[in-house]
């Protein structure tokens, strides 16, 4: 082959004098294939160019494939019991959440082949280069786990996939250019096996210019997931197309003991700690351990620059798109958090969230009445009616009681508006997690925030549910207590499944799990199907107290999820450029 048509990092070339981490930066060029690889600077640039591509860490979807890459976690949230979309913004992900995801796909859509070809030709020809022996190893080990995620990004998506892991040439036979799928199993142990092998040739943590490159433990977290997510699949799931999808059910100890002792490696090792820096502050200990970077807790992230994609740099439009009026978009914020997530957050006695209907109908409330003693993390990750964000009071309710009993939604009245600052949707929240108050928003895809991609307060979640699912019930009460001490509520005194999953949906909320939990337990038809509520504020003028209405159906028509819908359609296109792939069931 003459020439490449590859991108390479221009400003990679240079990025060892760079302060940044190596995933802020962007393609530029194209050079021929002779240049490449007799060039030790290029032939290392081009592994930089595998992880710039390597979106899928943090926004969960191809960033290629359209403009809503640059919205970071709104994908991979609003099609789940988490939130809704903020009903301006009807794209291919809010479409989908109403039981319409078919033979098309358009949901979350991952095909990593190209960034797969192209780890496959690094660790073929980077050893021809005059590289020294020692970077050698550790780049082939980088590529190694890059393609390796690349695989447990499709494997969660699509169920078993074609395993290439040689460099395929256009003067291949057709039997090498289209490989049927191998087993779901396959995969997964695959992504395990990598772990295993390449962790030693790693640094234990990436720093300084090699910040957000692989590292030893981000490859252990990886595996510790990876386990976790196949363990689940062994004990919930059905084998299905002779194993393509599903995994044999004998299997699922082997894989929680696996997942549990990555973890367990990882909490040992004492190189992470639970972020803590505000203990006497819950509330902005917990704000805070998503905007400071790379702090105590994280294994792994992705670096972002306050430059578009589309001009060159890694920005994204979180902020923009997900900070209060009037700072970010005029339409309001995109994340619309259902009264159900809403009820998952505990009081800090660890009495249920849950709010009862009659009880807040029948009176007049202030918010710090109705809100009284819950979590911390509540707090921390949602506005609602009289939050203080920026300096000022947000406002979510919809309508004013007159004194005379009449309620107006459309003037104002004696200089009070209808409707707060943020109103939308009869639902009295939204999400402030990862939102940088400190970020201008000058430009839509300005977002400098540090995305984690593997944090200690996940490794420790991972470690309860493999302990409980191996029988260690004392191991994970533990890690479990460890998460809710840090966020300022009463530890549990027993531990069961429903517990520990309950912990995960609100620690982790917001932040891309929820929708790969509920698929790999295989209770997303019941969580991701039905009507879900939301809490409408009205305003009483002569008290400024407030009548709570719960909204049944804030959607307009009830979420779907099928049992197709456990994994995506490969899709038309796919399947028929390579006859040996068999769609997935139901999307015929």
């Amino acid at each position: 082959m003459k020439k490449i048509n590859k991108f390479l990092l221009i400003g990679a070339i240079a990025f060892s004098s760079c302060t940044k981490g190596v995933l802020d930066k962007a393609p530029l060029g194209i050079v021929s294939d002779a240049v490449l690889w007799n060039d030790p600077t290029l032939a290392d640039a081009f592994l930089t160019q595998i992880y710039a591509e390597m979106t899928i860490w943090d926004l969960e979807f191809n960033p290629l494939s359209g403009d809503d890459y640059k919205s970071g976690f709104f994908d991979i949230t609003t099609v789940t019991d988490e939130c809704k979309d903020g009903g301006w913004w009807w794209g291919s992900r809010a479409f989908r959440k109403y039981g319409n995801l078919r033979i098309d796909g358009g949901l979350l859509d991952y095909w990593g082949y190209n960034t797969i070809r192209k780890a496959n030709e690094f660790i073929e020809r980077i050893p021809t280069t005059t590289l020294s022996d020692d970077l050698k190893k550790k780049r082939i080990a980088e590529a190694r786990y890059l393609r390796a995620f690349s695989y447990f990004a499709m494997v969660k998506r699509y169920g078993g996939i074609p395993l290439i892991t040689k460099a395929q040439s256009i003067t291949d036979p057709p039997e090498t250019l289209n490989p049927p799928r191998d087993k779901e199993q396959t995969i997964y142990d695959f992504v395990i096996s990598e772990m295993n092998a390449i962790a030693a040739d790693l640094p234990e943590m990436s720093s300084g210019t090699d910040r957000g490159r692989a590292s030893k433990y981000a490859a252990i977290a990886l595996k510790c997931r990876a386990a976790l997510y196949a363990g689940s699949i062994a004990q919930f799931a059905t084998v299905q197309m002779d194993g393509v999808l599903g995994i044999d059910p004998t299997k699922k100890e082997q894989y929680y003991t696996e997942a549990f002792n990555a973890a367990k490696e990882i909490i040992d090792s004492k190189r992470f700690s639970l972020y803590n820096k505000l203990p006497g502050d819950k509330i902005n200990n917990y704000r805070n351990l998503f905007t400071d970077k790379w702090n105590e807790e994280v294994i792994l992230a992705r670096d972002h620059n306050n430059v578009p994609m589309e001009n060159g740099g890694t920005g994204i439009a979180y902020d923009f798109l997900g900070t209060p009026k009037p700072n970010g978009w005029g339409a309001g914020q995109i994340l619309v958090p259902y009264l159900e997530m809403i009820e998952e957050y505990e009081h800090t006695d660890g009495s249920s969230g849950k709010l009862d209907d009659a009880t807040i109908s029948n009176r007049l409330w202030t918010t710090e009445e109705l809100w009284a003693n819950k979590d911390p993390r509540f707090f921390a990750t949602i506005a609602t009616e009289n939050t203080q964000w920026r300096g000022r009071t947000l406002t979510f309710y919809n309508g004013i009681i007159k004194p005379n009993g009449d309620v107006e939604l459309s003037n104002s009245f004696n200089g009070i508006l209808p409707q707060g600052n943020q109103f939308q949707n009869n639902c009295g929240f939204s999400v402030l997690k990862y939102l940088d108050p400190n970020n201008d928003i000058s430009t839509y895809s300005n977002s400098t925030t540090s995305i984690q991609v593997f944090r200690l307060g996940e490794i420790l979640l991972n470690y309860a549910e493999a302990a409980f699912e191996t029988g260690k019930t004392a191991e994970a009460l533990e890690a479990v207590n460890a998460i809710r001490e840090r966020a300022g509520i009463a530890k549990l005194t027993s531990i069961d499944r429903n517990k520990i999953r309950h912990e995960r949906k609100v620690e982790l909320a917001y932040e891309g799990h929820r929708y790969w939990d509920a698929r790999r337990w295989r209770i997303a038809e019941t969580s991701f199907s039905g009507n879900m509520r939301g809490l409408r504020y009205v305003l009483d003028y002569n008290t400024r107290k407030y009548i709570l209405l719960i909204e049944n159906n804030i959607d307009g028509i009830p979420l779907a999820f099928y049992p197709r819908n456990y994994y995506l359609p490969l899709t038309i296109p796919r399947t028929a450029s390579n006859p040996n792939l068999k769609e997935n069931p139901g999307y015929n």
